[in-house]
């Protein structure tokens, strides 16, 4: 496999990542004089604040999706390639990734993160993660799977434990899953299963710390507590979970919760780069960068939004930003005007957060939102949080889906999109894959000339 680059001689920049961060910096590159080369394991951006409602059955996964090919049809020296990246040679200039090598000027890492085990492997293969539209639709089936087992299963504990669903993490995730599993509950089960009494479907809300979305002011959080205990969730603070065994969360004070929808949102980690050292990872794997977005030891390497981690450089923000999309966005944007300014021999500037709040929804008409000095929960804030999201939203089509499918289960709560579907691959596909992941990428790198790396990299560049 090749990338197929065309012949230039402009600069050109690999963005690693489509999410906020990425997207923006192409955006901003456009006309830019770059030819700029976007890379990412999936062939569309996806909105991950709306993950959750995906998971709920509450939207299609095509409404919070949009075609990277769509985005930036028509675009002179854009390129699109969708693949993932296994290794960095910064010597060569090369990446190394799961359909071959490409030549960088600049290259600039936006992977974002993953789900954090905390090293716990047992878990990690029993754990049903959130983190993607691929994840929230496993996740998806899996619930309503479990209510048809429900309805036919013989004996009441495994009944229990197929109602049963158990969420770590007090995060903005885990409070926005656990309201929209309570609102399913409470207003979906009794008309798409009568027959099963809502009683028996318990929810936990598992946190380790003290409150739930500690990042946000203690009243908040108070009010978050009190929205979801109102709507029968079960907030367990103070409890930390250390294993799953026979259909049970282990606590590490001995107790058990059974269960069979084990679902994990309790941290995120950077995505990690083959063939950059350790002195570069930082907290939570997070890639470490100076006020520039530049990793360190590298000129010509960036790192931005949550897959790394600026210590110490932002006056206001000493132990690092916070891992959010507006984040990303503004480093993006300032990474962009930056590229520009070393072409014409100019400073970059340095990069500085404008906070522009925080908000979190637990459910219809419960939401929280801060800003600098101002605290919002209930109705208002619910209202403002469906304004930002909806706007954030790729494409016209997709904002008018999610404001009618909004509008409907506002008043009906009656969504036809309670449906389990498994996707097969194709056999080309499968096979496909076999042989990406059997290849060995990387040790001819090392023995070769820099010359040789070019051409293999790209042989219709100059």
């Amino acid at each position: 496999m090749s990338f197929n680059l065309p012949k230039t001689d402009k600069k050109r920049v690999v963005i690693v990542g489509g999410g906020f961060g990425g997207l923006k910096l192409a955006n901003k590159l456009k006309k830019s004089g770059f030819q700029v080369v976007l890379v990412d394991r999936n062939n569309y951006h996806q909105f991950p604040p709306l993950i959750y409602q995906i998971a709920s059955a509450g939207i299609e996964p095509s409404s919070i999706s949009f075609p990277f090919r769509k985005i930036f049809q028509r675009r002179k020296d854009f390129y699109f390639r969708m693949a993932e990246v296994r290794s960095i040679f910064p010597d060569h200039k090369i990446i190394q990734t799961s359909i071959g090598k490409v030549r960088y000027d600049y290259l600039v890492l936006a992977a974002g993160t993953t789900t954090n085990f905390f090293g716990n492997k047992h878990i990690e293969e029993e754990a049903m993660p959130m983190k993607n539209v691929s994840e929230a639709m496993g996740l998806r089936n899996a619930l309503l799977d479990n209510f048809e087992r429900a309805l036919t299963c013989a004996g009441e504990q495994e009944r229990q434990e197929l109602l049963n669903v158990v969420i770590v993490g007090g995060g903005a995730t885990g409070i926005e899953i656990a309201g929209a599993l309570s609102e399913m509950r409470n207003y979906v089960l009794p008309k798409d299963y009568p027959d099963l009494p809502t009683s028996l479907m318990h929810i936990y809300l598992i946190e380790a710390g003290p409150r739930l979305m500690p990042a946000m002011h203690p009243d908040t959080s108070e009010h978050i507590e009190k929205y979801l205990r109102n709507m029968g969730v079960n907030v367990l603070l103070n409890k930390m979970v250390t294993d799953y065994s026979d259909h049970r969360v282990i606590l590490k004070d001995g107790s058990s919760i059974a269960t069979r929808t084990f679902i994990w949102v309790s941290g995120i980690a950077g995505i990690t780069v083959g063939n950059l050292g350790n002195e570069h990872y930082g907290r939570g794997h997070r890639i470490i960068v100076d006020e520039y977005n530049r990793v360190k030891g590298y000129d010509n390497i960036f790192c931005i939004g949550d897959q790394c981690i600026m210590p110490d450089a932002d006056p206001a923000y000493p132990g690092g930003h916070p891992q959010l999309a507006q984040v990303a966005i503004q480093q993006g944007a300032l990474l962009a005007k930056n590229l520009k300014r070393l072409e014409k021999g100019e400073d970059m500037k340095p990069f500085r957060y404008k906070n522009l709040g925080t908000m979190a929804t637990v459910g219809r008409n419960r939401a929280v939102a801060e800003f600098k000095k101002i605290r919002m929960h209930g109705f208002f804030a619910w209202v403002m949080w469906l304004v930002v999201h909806l706007r954030s939203i790729l494409g016209v089509r997709n904002k008018i889906i999610i404001l009618f499918n909004w509008m409907w289960n506002y008043f009906s709560y009656s969504q036809s999109l309670r449906m389990i579907i498994y996707a097969k691959k194709a056999k080309e596909v499968i096979e496909r894959e076999k042989r990406l992941a059997s290849t060995h990428w990387g040790t001819d790198l090392l023995s070769e000339g820099s010359e040789e790396l070019e051409k293999k990299a790209n042989p219709t560049h100059n």
